[in-house]
């Protein structure tokens, strides 16, 4: 090849970077910002004497988060290769302080106070399992046909899955929803697949009969009017029940006021539905299938499959928490404390997730295309 013709063939290819899938993820970050002072500004006068001190939190949350991600698009997502035991073993040793030192709230331990800072140990364990899954499965890609390997992860991923589970069971689903997803992407037998899926199952159903509070939920779900416990549950669907098909306008939700305990939690996709109504919830849900749409592009033009594994991962973490928070809410499925991706009130939760998206913008830098 002539200097002339590697000249042109480098000028053919150039860098990609996925700028939709930054601009949507800022969107998404306004657009919950707006919703949180919206949903969070009668707590906080009540509470705080503060309307906007949900808003407040949050915006630091979110900085911090920005930063975060820049800084983690800007490095090569090739060397965290060489920290995924230690991406594990931090998250795993942290999450097993919070049983004896964490900061119970609201009848649950999830939150560890370093006295500069308070955070959530099981937000932190999604993105170290990610890297920790993608490192492994890239390691030995031609063995993963193999049912050993399907064991060898299951051993690995159970004892994160179980400690994270003893305070957040909802969490502990979306660490194994996301392992599935890795092993189904990975594998060319789908036998693994449902196999994997029948053990999500089964340590879901064991979870919850090993506590009665958690068996509980099952009834205030299928008969939440004769619990005391279903008010939040009602309350919510009585929030999307009058949104109706445009919502009363941004604002102007009833149910916020004290009706919806926490209104800024779990619950503020019901709050959007009521002032937004239906064309919002869509629009919402729209724009979280563009974010997964990108990822998937991503995904496959990935330069190596452990880039790839890592988009794969981001992908079933933000897909799984979408899809159980508006189950939730909607009353599809029990109550299990899942907040909606980017949108609900949660500094912890923001943190990782931006961080999670400058991995995922740190692979899409490693493509190169070609111009025709």
């Amino acid at each position: 090849m002539s200097r002339e013709q590697r000249a042109d063939k480098r000028q053919k290819n150039f860098q990609y970077f996925d700028y939709s899938l930054l601009i949507i993820v800022f969107f998404l970050i306004c657009f919950g910002l707006v919703m949180l002072y919206s949903t969070s500004s009668y707590n906080g006068q009540v509470k705080f004497n503060d309307a906007a001190y949900y808003l407040k939190n949050q915006l630091k949350a979110d900085l911090l988060g920005i930063v975060a991600m820049i800084v983690v698009a800007k490095i090569d997502y090739r060397i965290w290769k060489n920290f995924w035991w230690i991406a594990y073993i931090a998250a795993f040793g942290l999450c097993v302080l919070v049983l004896f030192i964490g900061t119970e709230l609201n009848g649950a331990k999830r939150w560890l106070n370093l006295g500069f800072i308070s955070f959530q140990p099981s937000e932190m364990a999604k993105l170290a399992i990610i890297v920790f899954l993608a490192t492994i499965i890239s390691q030995m890609p031609k063995q993963m046909g193999k049912f050993s390997s399907l064991i060898k992860i299951m051993v690995l991923v159970l004892p994160m899955v179980g400690i994270v589970a003893t305070e957040n069971l909802s969490t502990a689903i979306i660490i194994l929803g996301i392992a599935v997803a890795l092993v189904f992407v990975s594998s060319p037998k789908y036998m693994q697949f449902i196999v994997m899926g029948g053990a999500v199952i089964a340590f879901g159903a064991i979870f919850i009969m090993m506590e009665s509070y958690r068996a509980e939920r099952l009834k205030i779900w299928l008969e939440p009017e004769k619990y005391e416990k279903g008010y939040q549950t009602l309350q919510g669907l009585y929030a999307i029940g009058s949104g109706g098909l445009f919502g009363k306008g941004l604002g102007g939700s009833m149910q916020k006021l004290g009706f919806v305990p926490e209104a800024q939690n779990d619950m503020i996709f019901s709050i959007i539905c009521e002032e937004l109504g239906l064309f919002g919830a869509v629009c919402v849900i729209l724009l979280f299938v563009i974010v997964l749409w990108r990822f998937m592009v991503i995904a496959s033009n990935a330069q190596d499959l452990y880039g790839a594994l890592i988009v794969t991962g981001a992908l079933a973490h933000i897909a799984i928490q979408v899809i159980l928070n508006i189950a939730v809410v909607t009353n599809t499925i029990p109550n299990t404390g899942i907040s909606l991706p980017f949108i609900s009130y949660g500094g912890t939760s923001v943190v990782f997730l931006l961080s999670e998206m400058g991995l995922v913008l740190s692979v899409s830098r490693g493509i190169r295309l070609e111009q025709e």
